[in-house]
């Protein structure tokens, strides 16, 4: 169908390329063809997924005249990443809310942040999960009351704003399918906020998009991100009330998140490394990588038997390496 996109901010190289990976299929794919959506060349330092849901978010705020842009994640968290440096592109002071204890280095993401100019607090663990709308309230209070106007942007981007990245993402996929003779897929995409997954199933259901989507989630649960997945649907729906109606399914692999979010175990220090050096394909330990060895898992278990092509999102998060090299002192 087609669908009237609100206006964005073009930040993204998009469209990213679709890769076949012959070497990984060889090794993991049990006969299906394995590729890569190569959403880790969205930019440079703009990299990975959170760019498409910012181009939206972005000029939202900038149509409606908000100077700053506040939001939250982990310490090397990719979106507040994204989010400082768009808001230094564009000349928006960036706000970030950050979880745990701040850093004695400066690494990663975190880095990142101090030099694109963002305001940094950091919260302990428990204030931040306790606390963090209260922490919104009382930030956006303390701009409003100096005639400011700050933007507060949920985790990951993803709401019924964030989705339109990724159903934007949809219409090249369709154009990556019908170029590579894919008739049928699984789509696999790490799932962390849950606004990716929401974006690609919503697409693929308005776009007709011959996929069935599923998404590892790193962190949480199954139920979890069905609800969230389900939230993000039904926001997009209310923001949007001349779109379709329909009920979406969403699909989870879960029993991924080994010791917890942002712990990666040895075997995924060293699939990360493998693929590298198969493909030279770089996933990082906090989302791709949990992703990716969830996907490999699923194959060898026969849960994809019956379609011949499966189609991995790299969502980005290379610099969430660098504080984690640690991992992979047995690997390199």
């Amino acid at each position: 169908m087609e669908l009237t996109y609100p206006r964005k901010v073009d930040l993204a190289c998009t469209p990213t390329p679709l890769q076949y990976m012959a070497r990984a299929s060889h090794q993991w794919g049990c006969g299906h063809r394995l590729w890569v959506k190569r959403d880790d060349l969205t930019g440079s330092v703009l990299s990975g997924n959170k760019v498409r849901k910012l181009e939206y978010i972005a000029a939202y705020a900038l149509d409606n005249g908000y100077d700053t842009l506040m939001t939250c994640g982990g310490l090397q968290s990719n979106h507040c990443r994204a989010t400082a440096l768009v808001g230094a592109q564009l000349g928006l002071d960036v706000h970030l809310l950050l979880r745990g204890d701040a850093p004695t280095d400066h690494d990663g993401n975190y880095l990142l942040d101090q030099l694109a100019g963002a305001t940094v607090d950091c919260y302990p663990v428990r204030q931040y999960v306790e606390d963090l709308e209260a922490l919104f309230e009382q930030w956006r209070g303390h701009y409003a009351g100096n005639n400011r106007k700050a933007l507060v942007i949920p985790t990951g981007g993803s709401d019924g704003l964030g989705v339109w990245g990724y159903i934007e993402a949809c219409e090249e996929l369709a154009a990556d399918f019908a170029s590579a003779g894919i008739e049928q897929a699984h789509l696999v995409t790490a799932s962390g906020s849950g606004g990716t997954q929401a974006g690609l199933t919503l697409g693929a259901e308005l776009l007709n998009l011959p996929a069935t989507v599923w998404g590892v989630n790193v962190c949480d649960d199954e139920q979890y991100f069905v609800n969230k997945v389900g939230a993000d649907v039904a926001d997009w729906q209310l923001r949007n009330p001349g779109m379709p109606r329909f009920t979406v399914t969403p699909r989870v692999l879960d029993g991924y998140v080994g010791a917890g979010y942002g712990k990666a175990s040895p075997a995924v220090f060293e699939l990360i490394a493998q693929l590298s050096r198969l493909e030279g394909v770089v996933l990082d330990p906090v989302y791709t990588g949990k992703a990716f060895a969830g996907m490999v898992a699923e194959i060898a278990s026969g849960r994809f038997d019956g379609c011949r092509d499966i189609v991995f999102v790299h969502t980005g998060g290379i610099f969430g390496l660098f504080p984690q090299r640690e991992g992979f002192r047995h690997t390199v």
